[in-house]
């Protein structure tokens, strides 16, 4: 049976740093948090499972970072990777969801809001994370 509500946290999966997001299927709202750093695709674990323990969600949704034809990118494998190992440590179910142009999108909603464009300093990381979580919002909600 199909739980109604469900908190889902979603990550844009990145080799320096993982953009994440917070959603709630009832409201069909999400926030971005805090963005993760990492070294080659690994977050500070610690720091990851201490947001977990947080924001408590039932479900983990790592974008899938695939090319406009649907094939596999180069960070494809890597993503995945990290699903499965969100899902070993913590032990909460992970959907792997397209996430094509997510971070495009993220950087042309930020520059629409006036936001100069210096990504390095103002990462969009956790905005794609929201790009990302919301589509599987909408598909998903329990109403």
């Amino acid at each position: 049976m199909k739980k109604s509500h469900r908190t889902v946290m979603a990550f844009d999966f990145g080799l320096r740093q993982i953009g994440v997001a917070m959603g709630n299927s009832l409201l069909g709202t999400t926030q971005p948090l805090p963005i993760l750093r990492a070294k080659d695709g690994l977050p500070e674990w610690r720091v990851l499972e201490d947001l977990v323990d947080t924001w408590r969600p039932d479900l983990l949704v790592v974008g899938d970072p695939i090319h406009m034809d649907g094939s596999d990118s180069e960070l494809s494998e890597q993503a995945s990777k990290f699903a499965r190992r969100l899902h070993g440590r913590l032990g909460l179910e992970v959907a792997m969801v397209d996430e094509r142009l997510s971070s495009f999108e993220a950087k042309y909603n930020s520059r629409e809001q006036g936001h100069r464009g210096d990504f390095k300093r103002q990462p969009v990381d956790s905005l794609a994370a929201e790009l990302i979580l919301r589509p599987w919002l909408a598909e998903n909600s329990g109403g």
